[in-house]
């Protein structure tokens, strides 16, 4: 009865036996050396919910709060939506077609924080526009969320590095002040980090993501789940299920808040 049950939620979020056909091209936006480094092992086995001991003030290692940083953090919506598209504060700006800033209700109580852009984000300006993102609506709609009612969608990169090449620190501390903004702005009652550098940025850890699955953390105070990136979801029979669960929990988390 239980695995006919989790048959029908991962049909309904689009998990079904057959992803792509063979030899479709990577999906954008995750590089493929992190795609190794998951397919080998780094990503572990589900632990029991709990929570955990992850400090409350989370962010990228060695960002100082200077000047830059101090302006960014007093902006408003309108202030911050314009600085990001001009920013030159790392060399991505030279290589970036549009910026990404993020997508939805700007006052969502969910909030969907991804890793970096892929080639057609970068295109669109717009996050998890790609194969991936049309699992992220599926995965969505499983748990009765829909992109931009009550959700909110940003990265951690606002551009995209070259050829889906990983996020580097500098990169990812240049940009940490503006998702830091996004996330007082929103004010979301609940963040869901997917992969491993959404993860790195908001927890300031190095631990898999299969150490993190399954409790409840915290950023500056506010609730975290940590899952799986779609793109990543998409080259793994085995981990598919485990995204349920972790949307799943996050249902439970939200409605005890």
């Amino acid at each position: 009865m239980e695995s006919s049950r989790r048959a029908l939620f991962l049909r309904e979020m689009g998990l079904g036996p057959v992803w792509r056909l063979r030899g479709e091209d990577p999906e954008p936006g995750i590089p493929a050396s992190e795609q190794t480094r998951e397919a080998t092992g780094l990503i572990g086995a589900q632990v029991p919910a709990q929570v955990s001991a992850q400090p409350e003030v989370a962010h990228v290692p060695g960002l100082a709060q200077n000047d830059r940083t101090s302006r960014i953090l007093r902006m408003d919506w309108a202030e911050l939506t314009a600085v990001v598209p001009t920013c030159q504060a790392c060399p991505l700006a030279k290589t970036r077609t549009n910026t990404v800033f993020g997508v939805g209700d700007q006052q969502a109580d969910w909030l969907i924080v991804g890793e970096a852009p892929g080639a057609e984000e970068d295109a669109r300006g717009e996050p998890f526009v790609g194969q991936g993102g049309r699992l992220l609506d599926n995965m969505l709609a499983s748990v009765g969320l829909k992109r931009g009612a009550n959700v909110y969608i940003a990265n951690v990169l606002k551009c995209r590095p070259p050829a889906n090449r990983n996020p580097n620190p500098s990169e990812m501390a240049q940009c940490a002040p503006h998702l830091q903004r996004q996330i007082e702005l929103i004010r979301p009652k609940l963040i869901v980090a997917m992969g491993r550098f959404a993860v790195q940025a908001l927890l300031e850890t190095d631990a898999t993501i299969g150490s993190l699955r399954g409790k409840l953390h915290r950023y500056r105070g506010v609730p975290l789940i940590v899952s799986y990136h779609p793109a990543y979801l998409l080259r793994s029979l085995t981990e598919k299920a485990k995204a349920w669960e972790d949307l799943c929990f996050a249902r439970r988390t939200m409605a005890g808040l």
